[in-house]
């Protein structure tokens, strides 16, 4: 163990002491792709989840400029985490409750919310404690209906006298978003570089649909709300059926950009007929409980949303495998392409369909 480790180590004690957690077992839990750590507590109090967020230092970007968790408003330490879990506890929802906060050092010590996250229930057909897949999905789409009756949050207060400023689906993210699959699924992939024609006739395409995806209320959105961040609790009733853990990147901005990402899940394929189903559930209860809701604009917003998420994530696989050295990625490569054509056949989408098809698509099959 190297000093700088042992020096956080000893920070965590203290902090776990303190919280009278000191005596508990600690075992690791499953990360992410960030600098958080997580570990499972078991001890006399129960159990619980240590969050350990050390604030990273940004990436050297050429002066100037900004980097990529910059334009896209990431969260860098756990503060946002705080502030968007009190709030959304506020609404009833299920994020975990935060037993004791170090916030200068990046240290919570959270609710366990437990195992049953929704991607194995997929796999295997059925969900567990004998909820089946339609119920958990339908569960989900509670949690979007809560979410958006409210007000669209600016600022949500942190607990330590300081607040934090909700970051909107600006311009500057719209516009890198897009670029990641002309930066790196035409060089990986189709072995040619996007020149600034092309570039110039895409970001005009999406210069003019951007609009569809401004279209309706705007909303706090998770950004990050799928299966592998989802947890089944069968002991919560409607919403708080599903745990959340992971909404520090939440961001204002469409209705439709949550709904989007759990039903075209990147991870797990969502047959177009429960997508379709469940999209009607959600326009059912958006009409009886959403002030302001229009079922044209929001189907629009969707299609436009999904087609946008799509490309980017089409880039994005590229990018994990040559940069990254990841190319178990690429395995979610067919089901992408498929999510894709399914919001390419939204009338409003042909301009950005033509394209595609010259430039990208020609050949691939789904």
């Amino acid at each position: 163990m190297t000093e700088l480790s042992m020096t956080r180590e000893n920070t965590i004690r203290a902090f776990l002491d303190e919280a009278g957690w000191g005596d508990a077992k600690r075992s690791p839990l499953a990360g992410d792709a960030s600098t958080r750590r997580y570990e499972r507590l078991k001890g006399p109090k129960g159990a619980a989840v240590l969050m350990d967020w050390p604030r990273a230092p940004e990436a050297p970007v050429p002066s100037g400029q900004l980097s990529y968790s910059q334009i896209a408003h990431l969260a860098v330490d756990c503060r946002p985490f705080v502030a968007v879990g009190d709030y959304l506890r506020g609404l009833g929802l299920a994020a975990p409750e935060i037993f004791a906060r170090d916030l200068d050092n990046g240290l919570l010590l959270l609710e366990d919310l437990g195992d049953e996250l929704y991607g194995p229930a997929i796999d295997a057909g059925a969900g567990p404690s004998g909820a089946t897949l339609d119920e958990m999905y339908r569960a989900a789409i509670e949690v979007l209906i809560a979410l958006q009756a409210g007000d669209a949050p600016e600022s949500l207060p942190v607990g330590d006298g300081t607040s934090h400023d909700v970051p909107h689906f600006d311009d500057g993210i719209f516009r890198a978003e897009i670029d990641i699959l002309l930066d790196w699924y035409f060089p990986v992939v189709l072995k040619r570089e996007a020149d600034s024609g092309l570039r110039g006739e895409y970001h005009a395409i999406w210069t003019g649909l951007r609009p569809l995806i401004d279209l309706g209320p705007r909303t706090l959105y998770l950004r990050d709300f799928h299966s592998p961040n989802m947890l089944w609790l069968p002991s919560g009733q409607g919403a708080a059926r599903v745990g959340l853990i992971d909404f520090q990147d939440a961001l204002i901005g469409s209705r439709a950009y949550d709904l989007v990402s759990v039903l075209q899940d990147a991870r797990k394929d969502v047959p177009v007929e429960r997508e379709q189903a469940m999209l009607a559930f959600y326009v059912e209860r958006a009409k009886s409980d959403l002030p302001g809701f229009d079922e044209a604009e929001f189907r629009a917003a969707y299609a436009a949303l999904g087609a946008q998420r799509a490309l980017r994530l089409i880039g994005l696989w590229p990018r994990l495998l040559k940069r990254d050295n990841k190319p178990h990625y690429m395995a979610h490569m067919p089901r992408t392409l498929g999510y894709l054509h399914r919001n390419l056949s939204h009338p409003a989408l042909a301009p950005l369909k033509t394209w595609l098809d010259a430039h990208v698509l020609a050949g691939l099959s789904v």
